[in-house]
């Protein structure tokens, strides 16, 4: 449960977009395991499919998880908490594991311009390369945006 000063002024609202950060528990790197960050990956695509979200980008880090986001349907705590519950089955099936895959809240960002929302995608996808996963955008497996690459400004 996230702390009650971080919902100071949060606000859920549906169209709006979000970018949104989750950290696997105690940093542990769940997604070195390829395996474990396709299934991220699927229940992102789920809640598209779903009908929930609209996503415009992602990235699957080994430790945690950056996803830009529009609500479509619910709020945005409920979303997050249906990709934490369903990834979080999914990779403990995977792993034989129990207990709780992600960190409990998130952080978010509400984003209020086109201007803003192709600089958080460039973000996004940099994360790789930032970290010395990459060398260039769009060599990362376990990654995605709605954009091709040279019309975000990033590649």
């Amino acid at each position: 449960m996230p702390s009650p000063q971080l919902l100071v002024g949060r606000r859920s609202v549906i169209g709006n977009v979000y970018a949104i950060t989750m950290i696997c528990k105690d940093r542990c790197r769940v997604f070195d395991d390829p395996s474990n960050a396709q299934i991220a990956m699927q229940v992102l695509e789920a809640l598209d499919h779903d009908g929930l979200v609209a996503s415009f980008a992602w990235v699957v880090m080994p430790d945690h998880l950056h996803w830009l986001v529009q609500l479509r349907e619910k709020s945005l705590g409920y979303c997050v908490q249906r990709f934490k519950s369903r990834s979080g089955l999914r990779i403990n099936q995977h792993r034989g594991h129990t207990g709780a895959v992600w960190q409990a809240g998130y952080y978010d960002h509400a984003i209020r311009s086109e201007e803003s929302l192709r600089k958080h995608g460039r973000y996004i996808l940099g994360n790789p390369v930032r970290a010395g996963l990459a060398t260039t955008l769009g060599e990362y497996p376990h990654g995605w945006c709605r954009w091709p690459l040279d019309d975000t400004g990033a590649g």
